[in-house]
């Protein structure tokens, strides 16, 4: 039995759908049943605990063999990396005395030490922490996530501007959570040996100018990219919706990512879906 964290997101929703497709048992925690419904009809057993309550996330994670853990994204009106790095700590501490065979964690490509620096430091912190205790980890670095531009489909469809913190020619190893579903499925069904980290990105790099082509051809009308300047960063983030914490540290992350020049292995784990695949797709269901 796989148990799933994180199970009606995106990477956790394409993870259980690979799993069922290949016959596995699933077990979804989620802390709303009624939000895993589809999922119980197509088999899968659904558990509720919440991650703020670390004796009912042990109780899921005991009833499996083996785990993907998924550490949810905080409310940006928060403060993004207290709530993240607390969650993270309940993870770590539901794991011990579990019995589990084996874990896969999502990571990030970035992640790093350091101190407001978004999921860069916050998912830092799990890998660490999976390194110092017993079970087995495999830890998978997702690239950018093409579904991070999802939100901008209106907005785009409406006025032709496509917005972005990057620069826009900038290129950026981006990846569809359908293809980190598989990764992730991949590592759960492979063997106890098979741990470490390894990166998932998509087919090719891409940069905001090709994400608004993307757009302008699945849209069939003309796009173009408004880049917001790095000294604007926070205020962008702020009219958002985001706390003073959360923006400075997401603009942290963008920042350090640009100068960085993104995270990258010789040999990632690379997915099917293009970027105007991903787009075209995005586009037709709404």
């Amino acid at each position: 039995m796989h148990v799933i964290m994180g199970g009606t997101g995106h990477v956790g929703s394409a993870t259980v759908e690979t799993l069922l497709a290949q016959g596995e048992g699933v077990l979804l925690v989620t802390r709303d049943a009624d939000h895993a419904a589809r999922w119980h009809r197509k088999g899968a057993q659904i558990v509720e605990a919440d991650i703020n309550d670390v004796p009912s996330l042990h109780a899921a994670l005991k009833r499996g063999k083996r785990a993907l853990l998924l550490n949810p994204p905080a409310d940006v009106a928060t403060d993004t990396d207290a709530v993240e790095r607390r969650t993270v700590r309940n993870i770590l501490e539901a794991l011990n005395g579990t019995g589990l065979e084996k874990v896969v964690a999502v990571s990030t490509g970035g992640a790093q030490p350091g101190e407001r620096l978004g999921d860069l430091n916050v998912l830092w912190e799990l890998e660490e922490g999976l390194r110092r205790q017993s079970i087995p980890a495999a830890i998978n670095r997702g690239a950018y996530y093409m579904s991070n531009w999802d939100s901008q489909l209106d907005s785009v469809r409406a006025n032709g501007v496509l917005s972005a913190m990057f620069p826009a020619d900038l290129p950026i190893p981006m990846v569809a959570p359908a293809d980190l579903g598989r990764a992730a499925t991949a590592r759960l069904t492979s063997g106890i040996d098979d741990i470490g980290v390894r990166y998932v990105e998509g087919p090719a790099d891409y940069t905001c100018n090709d994400v608004a082509a993307a757009f302008a051809s699945a849209l069939n009308r003309p796009v173009r990219v408004e880049v917001t300047p790095r000294d604007q960063l926070e205020q962008a983030f702020q009219s958002l919706g985001f706390s003073e914490a959360a923006a400075t540290s997401y603009a942290r992350m963008t920042t350090v990512s640009i100068d960085g020049g993104f995270d990258r292995a010789e040999r990632p784990i690379r997915g099917e879906i293009s970027l105007d695949a991903y787009i075209d797709a995005l586009a037709a269901s709404l």
